[in-house]
């Protein structure tokens, strides 16, 4: 047996209805407030079409097309919830905008304009809809390959409302007979399976922000925002990986606070805390936004840049100049900020562990100087393709790089 329209759309409000407490439930415990929104949409939307299934025929028309301002109020927040979900704040006048068009085209209009009220009442439902794929496809951070679905399930939403008043209009159909036709139960079946598909939606957005967030967890110090080792080897051999099919040179360079140790001793860690994120903050905004910053060890940072070994060394001088000139003092007391910096450059495919281990080995020779200095490599390690001619030919390379760079292997597996 068929089921009518009323039992569809009770089915409806009740799926709504408990869709919207596992939202709700979800929203509070893992305290994401999108959720909160999507939820609350739902069982408000769950309420009007609950009240205009069960309550209109004892009310009256007048009253149960108010009750319908209910659902328009959830349309508008689910529209927010997309725009919470993605960072930004929920827009109050554009919630209760669709409500109060409503309201006023039900006092507005002639009781017998039922065809014209349907119509506008499908118009506000397919904007928020359209207004809802249009935050959930600002998302950035995704391709559109990856996110076209949280795009096209509203967007078919608001055309299976729109539909059967566009067909209705061009058949010169009257509007009351044609939305009491298939579509009406077309419509109940489809909100059914649009609330389902949206949640369904909803969680996935969910799991992949969480996925992110801990990813970047992972490859991020939380002391000083910058990469962590592992973080940085990964950026880097990208960037190794990019700039060898260019066939542009890299460089990296590798920074040690001076004194690092006495600055704990003598003023506390929280205070060695604060010169770390004060030279992570300089080392910043000293260098390109295409250069690549970590920091990979207790006081040690590093950075990979696509340019020359001179280009380098130049960048090195800023940063080292900016953060000898901080000036800051612990209790009255000055603190010396100063760091030595080595810097190595190799050809297109040159592997980090070898850059590192050149890089490391000049900047011993800047502590050996007497710190506060910038000091280059001697000899441009050899790239990945040289490093095999090499073994070829009979030539090895030094003793302390290839040891430096075993280190590197065994710390990033660690």
């Amino acid at each position: 047996m068929l089921l009518d329209t009323s039992t569809l759309y009770l089915v409806a409000t009740l799926v709504a209805a408990m869709l919207g407490g596992m939202l709700l439930y979800f929203g509070r415990h893992e305290d994401i407030p999108a959720l909160n929104w999507w939820g609350s949409a739902y069982l408000l939307g769950s309420v009007s079409v609950g009240l205009w299934t069960l309550a209109g025929p004892l009310l009256g028309e007048m009253p149960t097309l108010a009750f319908n301002a209910f659902g328009f109020v959830a349309c508008g927040m689910v529209w927010t919830a997309a725009r919470v979900f993605h960072g930004r704040g929920p827009i109050w006048s554009g919630i209760c905008l669709g409500a109060a068009i409503w309201i006023a085209a039900i006092f507005i209009l002639p009781v017998d304009m039922t065809s014209l009220r349907t119509t506008i009442g499908a118009g506000i439902v397919a904007l928020y809809a359209v207004l809802t794929a249009y935050e959930l496809g600002l998302e950035r951070r995704k391709s559109l390959q990856h996110r076209w679905p949280t795009v096209l399930v509203p967007l078919l939403h608001g055309f299976v409302l729109m539909l059967p008043i566009l067909l209705g209009d061009f058949l010169h159909a009257d509007g009351a007979t044609f939305g009491n036709s298939i579509w009406v139960v077309a419509f109940a079946v489809e909100l059914v399976l649009y609330a389902v598909g949206t949640v369904f939606l909803i969680f996935v957005l969910v799991s992949e922000r969480t996925v992110a967030v801990h990813k970047v967890a992972a490859s991020c110090d939380p002391l000083t925002g910058l990469l962590n080792r592992r973080g940085f080897a990964e950026a880097t051999a990208r960037m190794i990986e990019r700039e060898a099919q260019a066939r542009r040179p890299i460089t990296v360079m590798i920074f040690d606070i001076d004194h690092f140790k006495s600055i704990n001793d003598r003023f506390g860690h929280p205070a060695g805390d604060e010169v770390l994120k004060l030279f992570a903050s300089v080392m910043t905004h000293s260098l390109r936004i295409s250069d690549l910053t970590g920091r990979i060890g207790g006081e040690e940072f590093a950075a990979m840049l696509p340019c020359s070994l001179d280009e380098a060394m130049q960048a090195a001088e800023r940063v080292r100049e900016a953060f000898a000139g901080c000036g800051i003092e612990v209790d009255e007391a000055p603190v010396a900020t100063t760091v030595s910096i080595g810097v190595a450059g190799g050809p297109a495919g040159t592997e980090l562990d070898v850059l590192l281990a050149a890089a490391d080995t000049a900047l011993y020779r800047a502590k050996r100087s007497g710190r506060n200095r910038v000091q280059s490599a001697e000899e441009e390690p050899l790239s990945l393709a040289q490093g095999r001619k090499a073994a070829v030919s009979g030539s090895a390379p030094r003793p302390e790089a290839r040891a430096a760079g075993v280190t590197m292997k065994m710390e990033a597996a660690q």
